[in-house]
């Protein structure tokens, strides 16, 4: 059966990972509007490591999901 639960080691990654290039360079993943997610979709995620986390942020936050972030960050 697949594991129901996002994985908690993701979502940390996920939290912590800057943008490496472009407009929001320097930006947390979980901080990228979602609209820029969306236009990223629209576009094609790049390949790799990073796509995959972008898809994964724009999944999240299209699902109403940031709320799983609450526990790993310090605002």
């Amino acid at each position: 059966m697949e594991d129901l639960f996002p994985d908690p080691a993701q979502l940390l990654k996920l939290a912590r990972t800057r943008m490496p290039y472009g407009k929001y360079a320097g930006s947390l993943l979980v901080d990228l509007p979602e609209p820029y997610l969306v236009w990223m979709r629209q576009k094609g995620f790049p390949e790799g490591e990073l796509g995959a986390m972008l898809e994964s942020m724009y999944e999240i936050k299209a699902n109403g999901l940031e709320y799983l972030f609450d526990p790993l960050l310090h605002r």
